[in-house]
């Protein structure tokens, strides 16, 4: 991969180039400030405005698979497996927000259990094609084509999440 501008900085996590900077990243969800920072960017148009909440989690779910972390650190795993498994419920079995946290809240009660899970080698699509939209007409529809394509990008593991919700879920997935 050719080195990107000074102005540029590549993500260690979902690799989009985004302009450099140097403020926080995620504790233990490996990705770069200017990553981050685009993340947060989604997140807190989706805190200001009501009519987003419904896409919320399926933001937080996606940039969360797409930064897994390292396979040394029992949080990264969690988080991955976790968040895929909802990203999965969220496509295929939509909830109102407050049933999808319960969800996910049933899920983590079984988390010890997640493996490592390697992550592609590149995303469809990133957060930095899908920030420019935050907060206007599109934004729904762009995370939801964001989620989508992440999803399938971790066609490797489909079968793994999917037997892993079958065994450890409470839900009736469909």
């Amino acid at each position: 991969m050719p080195t990107p501008p000074q102005d540029m900085q590549r993500c260690i996590g979902c690799r989009s180039l985004l302009p450099a900077s140097t403020g926080p990243v995620h504790a233990y969800m490996a990705s770069s400030p200017g990553c981050y920072e685009a993340f947060n960017t989604l997140i807190a148009a989706e805190f200001s405005a009501p009519w987003l909440m419904q896409i919320h989690r399926l933001t937080v779910d996606t940039w969360a698979v797409q930064h897994p972390g390292s396979d040394n650190d029992r949080r990264a795993i969690q988080s991955v497996g976790l968040h895929l498994a909802r990203l999965y419920v969220q496509l295929t079995a939509p909830r109102p927000p407050r049933e999808t946290n319960a969800v996910m809240l049933d899920f983590a009660r079984h988390k010890k259990t997640l493996i490592p899970l390697t992550a592609p080698e590149r995303f469809s699509i990133t957060v930095d094609q899908v920030a420019p939209f935050a907060g206007g007409d599109q934004h729904i529809a762009k995370v939801t084509e964001w989620a989508e394509a992440t999803w399938q990008d971790w066609s490797a593991w489909h079968d793994y999440i999917r037997g892993w919700i079958r065994t450890h879920s409470v839900f009736d997935l469909g």
